[in-house]
């Protein structure tokens, strides 16, 4: 058996496909035991409709029902834009807010929400770490989800048989890769995300386009092991799949087939006598789902034969869809919908994350960790530039003395390094925008929560940011001259340390605003330009305009305690001559007072201890929008799934609900 390995290549793998079709055949008999303990999935009449744009709505799901049940494939297929991802996304509970939704979706007989822990869902983007190797990827997602009780060789093991599974073996020590680095194939990205996803054995899996970027021979290999977990402990799954070989489509149990919007049919997966019917036949010894899809697919509108006349492909739809409604085939599926929903099973078990608060946090901080280490633009990149920003502020500055022209240049030069220096933390803004896409996919299947993200966040970066303060901070402070007391020169540092936190943590709260990069880059620049403007130094505090600008931003703006600290820490104690001849040295105290107008009813370690009071602020902050932005988008669908009539009473309750959650935050 030949398997991928990184390179521009096309995998080859050799396997007895028909052997282990046969084979897979056989055990379906022996997984229809563990069907009671499974996940039913049932839906009727679902209709999704979507804004166009000027008050317009599109119809992308018109009616379509059927159903889904343990121990089987359900494969979802059609022409691109009919609606396959839309109704994968509906049974998921994963639509969009510019979505609304109506008709019925029952789990096991009764209407509940997907519990944590009991379903997953493979995105057709892979969104992964791109830094880390396969096996680092699966192990640390293992360690995620699987129970702390489990014995860490179990992890281990379970994560060698779930790699082997998917063919990964000849990759494991290869890292994904990304846009700066050559890594895995497309095909081997999407078979990690299986991976990561199947390691807790799911009851119920949602697979986005499984096969997509493999061949034939590989993505017969691939369903087949998702078959095979279908069949071991009576999984549920539904995939959506585009043209598939024929061997892969064999492998299905039944099949929904759709076509702009709408159910061209549902049942059994081999529709052939369902189309030779209706006029439309599919030729021997050809693929059947390249026929169907040929059949139904309007894009390239083209004359479809039946019998001895052509028809248009809108009409051949039309004629397909009515005959589906008419067939034994839907009686039979409906049928089958009314004796699930009428055995109501049993709530599903809101398992959660199975790896408890201390466990998520430990992992994510060492995974981060690695992240931060081998992502060349998160810190590295920024370390080079400021130690050659510090260089040259040391050579500006060097050696600025204790004479009347030093006062100006030694609160110039902190005012850069507490301001401008750190303002260049917002460089790392792309980097975390990755990392919060790889938290969104694995915080919506359940993998961990937002609290241990953001203290596997913080723990993670502080070796970093106290690296990128000390080694560029002690460059500029003593090529300057500053105050020789090395608590003062700890001081400084720590001041640099607090404020790169707090422009990493304000970046935090923009990214969960502004998800794209390049906006919230921009976005970022913008407020700490306005809290720069405001702190103090440009404009001194008394001569801000007192609307807006002294009150409230002069007082938000951390950028105040960073100056204004750093100012103490330089100052006091330092005496000057003065500018005129004859008249008394200025002591530091005067030069705070009546040029700086600093506050001096309090001392530096205040101004320190309110910075990191601030950096406190702005992760819980993070962590409150998230979790607020979660509770908003939960309380959303119960409007977008509710009928009109109780729109209105929803969204009352709704409004109720979420600014007690806020209160109690």
């Amino acid at each position: 058996m030949n398997k991928e390995v990184p390179g521009n290549y096309v995998e080859t793998v050799t396997l007895s496909n028909k052997e282990e079709l046969r084979q897979l055949k056989m055990e379906d008999e022996g997984g229809r035991a563990s069907k009671d303990s499974g996940v039913y999935l049932t839906w009727e009449d679902l209709r999704v409709t979507a804004s166009s744009g000027k008050g317009g709505v599109r119809a992308i799901l018109q009616g379509v029902t059927g159903y889904a049940q343990p121990g089987e494939v359900l494969a979802i297929m059609g022409p691109s834009g009919c609606g396959k991802s839309t109704l994968l996304d509906a049974l998921a509970g994963r639509l969009g807010p510019n979505t609304r939704q109506s008709g019925k979706i029952l789990i096991n007989g009764r209407k509940q929400t997907l519990a944590y822990g009991t379903s997953a869902y493979v995105t057709q983007d892979d969104i992964l770490m791109t830094t880390l190797t396969v096996r680092e990827a699966i192990y640390y997602s293992a360690q995620l989800q699987l129970p702390d009780s489990m014995p860490l060789l179990d992890k281990k093991a379970r994560v060698e048989t779930t790699i082997k599974e998917m063919g990964l073996q000849d990759a494991m020590d290869t890292r994904i890769g990304g846009w700066s680095s050559k890594g895995l194939s497309g095909g081997q990205k999407r078979r990690v995300s299986i991976c990561i996803e199947i390691l807790t054995r799911p009851k119920l899996l949602f697979l986005d386009e499984p096969t997509s970027g493999l061949d034939s021979a590989a993505s017969f290999h691939v369903m087949s092991r998702i078959v095979g977990l279908a069949r071991q402990g009576g999984r549920t799954i539904i995939a959506s799949i585009h043209q598939p070989s024929s061997e892969v489509f064999e492998l299905f149990h039944n099949l929904c087939l759709l076509s702009v919007g709408r159910t061209v049919y549902f049942g059994p997966a081999n529709a052939n006598e369902f189309f030779a019917v209706n006029g439309f036949p599919c030729l021997p010894f050809s693929n059947p789902s390249d026929h169907y899809l040929r059949t139904i697919n309007k894009d390239f509108d083209q004359d479809i034969e039946q019998g001895h006349g052509t028809q248009k492909t809108a009409e051949v739809i039309d004629i397909l869809v009515k005959a589906y409604k008419s067939s034994g085939t839907y009686q039979q599926v409906s049928q089958r919908i009314y004796e699930i929903q009428k055995t109501v099973g049993g709530a599903l078990e809101k398992k959660g994350s199975q790896a408890g608060f201390l466990t998520q946090s430990l992992v994510l901080t060492r995974r981060s960790f690695v992240n931060m280490y081998r992502d060349l633009g998160y810190y590295w990149l920024r370390l080079a530039i400021f130690l050659a920003l510090s260089l040259c502020v040391g050579t500006i500055y060097y050696d600025i003395g204790n004479n009347y022209g030093s006062i100006q240049a030694r609160c110039s030069m902190l005012m850069f390094e507490s301001t401008f220096l750190t303002f260049m933390s917002i460089g790392g803004f792309p980097s975390f925008v990755e990392e919060m896409k790889i938290f969104g996919r694995e915080r919506l299947n359940g993998h961990y929560g937002v609290g241990a993200f953001v203290v596997g966040n913080t723990l993670s970066s502080l070796p970093y940011i106290l690296l990128i303060s000390v080694v560029p901070g002690t460059i500029a402070y003593y090529m300057t001259g500053l105050q020789t007391g090395f608590d003062h020169f700890i001081y400084f540092v720590v001041v640099l340390f607090v404020c790169m936190m707090l422009v990493e943590s304000l970046m935090m709260i923009v990214a969960s605003f502004v998800p794209d990069f390049l906006m919230g880059i921009i976005t970022g620049a913008g407020i700490q330009g306005l809290m720069i403007l405001s702190g103090g130094f440009f404009r001194l505090p008394d001569d801000l305009p007192k609307p807006f600008w002294r009150y409230p931003m002069y007082y938000i703006a951390f950028h105040k305690y960073a100056t204004h600290g750093v100012y103490k820490n330089e100052l006091i104690g330092l005496t000057f001559p003065s500018s005129r001849t004859g008249e008394p040295p200025i002591t530091g105290e005067q030069i705070l007072t009546s040029i700086w107008q600093v506050d001096m009813g309090y001392s530096k370690w205040v101004e320190l201890a309110i910075l990191f009071g601030m950096v406190v602020l702005y992760r819980l902050m993070f962590l409150g929008i998230i979790k607020v932005a979660e509770k908003v988008k939960t309380q959303y669908k119960t409007i977008a799934t509710a009928p009109p009539e109780q729109s209105k009473q929803v969204m009352g309750e709704i409004h109720q609900k979420t600014w007690s959650y806020v209160q109690k935050r």
